[in-house]
Parts: structure tokens; C-alpha cells; sequence
């Protein structure tokens, strides 16, 4: 490996928040030796404090991101276009003073999710009031059917995608980032029945496409080893290391076992975490939603990951690839694949 990939050990993914380890009934475990999200803390930190209160904003410092404190500024759930409707009426009452207020792409939105809270899943010590523990739209469309926009359930985390004239909250958000969180890969924008529209006069995630440029190409391939040049992860190409579907301990067992026929090697590999592997999303893609040029093979429909849903602990984060949402799956089941990420040793 060059010196240069030994420099940039990780980027464009931030920490899950997730602090402490759970086996496959919940109960919480030592994290030495379990393979779990954990146990490595991969991702960019979260700066101390997070938030910083500036009046009506709260500054995310993690992000460089600015969001309204009220987390339910519009009263009531809405439709998706009526969401976008009141954040120009935000703007046009310059609201906390600023004009530039927007609707979040699926990205942004996630990236205020705490892997290790409920009833909110947000950080601990957040500033905002008023949250409500349901679900949150993104101006990000659904590719497998643009009908639909992703949104995110303040309850438990869970991101999924809702029909556009379904009744969820907005969280305005206002600027361009710090670079830490990359583009969706969303290139076009729909209309409310899912219909492809101009950019022209719309503040969608097709339009602004807001956040960190992908590197072309992405992926470079090394053997039997694909190099994210986005996130400086390591994949396994044949993306299905059981064959099968394993229960969660498989996974994670599975991957330890991989990890020892492979210690010679420079990348040490793990089962990944739910923003590690829901990195590899492309917005504008589904069946898989990955992007167009990936050269993966075998790639299956959902994927478990590293990360113990905090909702119900024997419960772990699932990302379903043909879709790209972000779901939940019971431990003891054997109902998802794996797919081994890694990150090069020092």
C-alpha cells in the first residue's frame, strides 16, 4: 500500500456514537475481543461539546451544519412537498436571521442519529426541543420508486423511505458542511407522484447535491480487494463471505475467523458498521443500490453490521442493499449476509 492511503486512514464517515457491546440477548458484554462497533470506534469523533447554540440555531460541529433548535418548526406533519413549501416561508420571514434554510438530503439527516440513544436517537446533551418521535423527511427521493423520499424515525433510528403524500415532520438545516459527509449520489429531482422534473426552482438533494465530491473513479480494485477511494475502506469484492444467511454471532465469527487467514495481510478486517456500510449507498441506484461502476460480485440483499440497535439491544443495524435503507434485524436469526470491510493496520 502506498504512503499516501496510510495518511488518510479514514474519511467521509463519522462515528455511529455507539459506546458499549450487547451479545445476542441484549445483554451488555465486555467490547474486548467482540468484533462489534465498539470495540474499534471507527469514524471521525464527535468534537466536545457537539452542538453550539447560536439563538434559534444549533451549529453542529461534528458536521459544520446549522439546524433549527425547534425540532418540529412546523407544528405538524406535513407531505413532502408541503415541507418544502414551509421552509421557503422560513426563509422568506428569515428566520434565526438567515434566508438560506433547506430541507436535509438523507445524508445530513443521519448524521444527527445516535447508535447508543432512544426516545430520541440523537447525541447526548443535544440542544433541541420540541423533537418528536416519529418520522423526518429528507429532500432525498427514493430510487426504487421516486414516489417515495427517505426519512428518518427519531425513535430508534431507523431510515426507510415514505410515500411523498404521507404526513411526516421537516428539521430545517442551513449550510454546506465541513466535508465530512459526502454527496448522496442523487442526480435528478421528482415531483410528488415521482415524475422527473427540472433542477430549476427546487431545493431537492438532485439539485443542490450538497456534500463531498466521489472520487473518479471510485474503486480500484487490488485482487480479491476493493479500495473505497471515498472513505479509504477496504471491501471484500465477492461481497458475501458466508455464502449464505448467518445469525448475527455467525457474522461476527465469520469475520474473526477471515481476520486469521488474512493476518499476514496489511488491512486488519471486521464486520462493518452501519455507516460504514451504508457508505457504499448510491441514491441514484437500487437492485443494488450501489454505484453504477462498482465492480462487487455477489452482492446480496441485506447485510449485517457491527452496530447493536439501542432501541432493542438484541436487535443489530441492518442495511438492505437492494433498497439502501437502514434497518433493524434480530440477532438470533439467520436472515442476512456479511461482508467484511477493513482498514489498513499502522
Amino acid at each position: 500500500m502506498t504512503d499516501e492511503l496510510y495518511r488518510h486512514a479514514m474519511r467521509h464517515i463519522m462515528h455511529t456514537g455507539q459506546t458499549h457491546c450487547y451479545d445476542v440477548t441484549g445483554r451488555e458484554i465486555d467490547c474486548q475481543g467482540s468484533g462489534q462497533d465498539a470495540e474499534f470506534l471507527r469514524g471521525a469523533p464527535w468534537p466536545l461539546p457537539r452542538f453550539e447554540v447560536q439563538g434559534a440555531v444549533a451549529v453542529d460541529h461534528a458536521t459544520g451544519l446549522s439546524w433549527t433548535i425547534d425540532a418540529n418548526i412546523g407544528g405538524f406533519p406535513c407531505t413532502w412537498l408541503e415541507a418544502f413549501a414551509q421552509i421557503a416561508e422560513l426563509n422568506q420571514h428569515q428566520h434565526g436571521g438567515y434566508s438560506d434554510w433547506r430541507l436535509p438530503n438523507r445524508n445530513e439527516l443521519r448524521s444527527l442519529v445516535s447508535y447508543q440513544a432512544k426516545n430520541p436517537a440523537l447525541p447526548a446533551g443535544h440542544p433541541f426541543v420540541n423533537f418528536f418521535l416519529g418520522w423526518y423527511w429528507s429532500s432525498t427521493s427514493a430510487a426504487i420508486n421516486p414516489a417515495y423520499a427517505w426519512s428518518v424515525h427519531l425513535e430508534g433510528a431507523r431510515m426507510f423511505y415514505g410515500r411523498k403524500d404521507q404526513r411526516y415532520l421537516f428539521w430545517p438545516v442551513r449550510g454546506t458542511g465541513n466535508g465530512l459527509i459526502p454527496c448522496t449520489g442523487q442526480r435528478q429531482c421528482f415531483d410528488g407522484d415521482g415524475r422527473v422534473i427540472e433542477y430549476s426552482g427546487t431545493s431537492q438533494d438532485g439539485s443542490l447535491r450538497l456534500g463531498s465530491s466521489w472520487p473518479v473513479p471510485r474503486f480500484s480494485v487490488m485482487d480479491d480487494v476493493v479500495h473505497d477511494r471515498l472513505t479509504n475502506l477496504f471491501w471484500f469484492k465477492h461481497a458475501d463471505l458466508t455464502g449464505a444467511p448467518v445469525d448475527w454471532q455467525q457474522a461476527l465469527e465469520s469475520i474473526a475467523q477471515w481476520r486469521q487467514k488474512r493476518e499476514k495481510e496489511n488491512i486488519c478486517w471486521r464486520l462493518p458498521t452501519i455507516n460504514e456500510l451504508a457508505s457504499l449507498v448510491d441514491c441514484a441506484a437500487c437492485l443494488p443500490a450501489l454505484p453504477a461502476e462498482h465492480p462487487f460480485t455477489g452482492v446480496q440483499p441485506s447485510y449485517w453490521t457491527a452496530t447493536t440497535s439501542f432501541f432493542e439491544t438484541d436487535w443489530a443495524w441492518v442495511l438492505y442493499l437492494d433498497k439502501g435503507a437502514c434497518g433493524v434485524g434480530h440477532k438470533p436469526g439467520k436472515t442476512f449476509h456479511v461482508w467484511p470491510v477493513g482498514w489498513l493496520r499502522r
